[in-house]
């Protein structure tokens, strides 16, 4: 589902009631989620809360090798969801272990991977995804989709031109390949922020898809610890400002019920931003969260007009 495409005949003002819950539905059926390879164990468990096909992406934990990616995203793939394993540039030991790697999922039926730079220190091989994406790798061992990142709030590292041009890079890529690339951004605690980034995008000639990261159902307080690891920027200094003035942590809108419900009004007011679909990561509660998704997928939820707080069925 495109999220803008879907809504531009349809007011901001029009999105209430029935309406809003319609999209709010059609929206998570066509979200992804995240587990790393410490989920592996807990996989089978998906299978009856998720449907068949859904993208799931397998994170590339400090600790965990290329390798146990590749087995963790096959066994994904083999029980019928859609594998995106990340590709972190930083951690790859080397270029044939890139291909190897590439060419063991490509034999498994994974068509998807994701392009993240990581942040260690002193890199194994590659210094970035570009380097990555200009050894041909990726297209010559037949992936056909990647994402790449996003930074709704910038890159606490990267300046925001060097993020650009790469982008840029990334999307000359696509054309030049026919790999479909989208991005693939990191959460945030302000659905308007995210929106008015995607909505820019086109004037800089950027028109890649994007796929927008939500947080799951997380106790806020463990999200902020996520946040500052993430390098979240200025939505969590609004949060860490509003925590120190409040006492009903409750009231802040940064659930993942009331950043989808932003973000779709966002969306028909800014019909320009290409989402097109949320992306929701788990934070270490894999089947909570792929619980809550269902559940709205099944459109099991009353949307409270005063929060936009999900009230969900028994």
């Amino acid at each position: 589902m495109n999220a803008n495409v879907e809504m531009n005949d349809a007011p901001a003002t029009a999105l209430d009631g029935a309406a809003l819950k319609s999209r709010v539905v059609e929206f998570a059926r066509a979200a992804s989620t995240e587990i790393s390879t410490h989920d592996e164990e807990i996989v089978p468990q998906l299978v009856d809360i998720l449907p068949r096909g859904m993208t799931i992406y397998v994170a590339h934990t400090p600790k965990a090798t290329l390798g146990d990616v590749v087995r963790v995203a096959k066994k994904v793939q083999s029980l019928g969801f859609r594998a995106s394993p990340h590709i972190v540039a930083r951690r790859i030991e080397s270029e044939r272990a890139l291909r190897e790697g590439l060419a063991e999922l490509t034999q498994a039926g994974v068509e998807q991977v994701l392009l993240v730079a990581g942040d260690l220190a002193k890199p194994l091989c590659f210094t970035s995804t570009l380097e990555i994406i200009d050894s041909g790798a990726i297209e010559q061992a037949g992936i056909k989709y990647a994402g790449v990142s996003g930074h709704p709030e910038g890159h606490k590292q990267v300046p925001d031109d060097v993020l650009l041009a790469a982008m840029k890079h990334k999307q000359a890529w696509a054309e030049r390949t026919g790999i479909k690339v989208h991005s693939a951004t990191q959460f945030s605690f302000d659905a308007d922020v995210m929106v008015r980034w995607a909505a820019g995008l086109p004037a800089k000639g950027i028109n890649l898809p994007v796929h927008l990261g939500i947080a799951g159902p997380t106790p806020l307080q463990k999200l902020v610890k996520f946040a500052v690891a993430c390098g979240v920027g200025a939505s969590l200094g609004s949060v860490m400002k509003n925590m120190a003035a409040m006492t009903n942590l409750a009231r802040m809108k940064v659930g993942p019920d009331q950043m989808m419900v932003g973000i779709l009004r966002g969306c028909a007011a800014h019909p320009q931003a290409r989402i097109v679909r949320p992306h929701f990561y788990a934070f270490g509660g894999v089947v909570a969260t792929a619980q809550w998704l269902r559940q709205v997928m099944d459109g099991r939820f009353e949307i409270d007009p005063d929060s936009d707080k999900f009230v969900m069925s028994a």
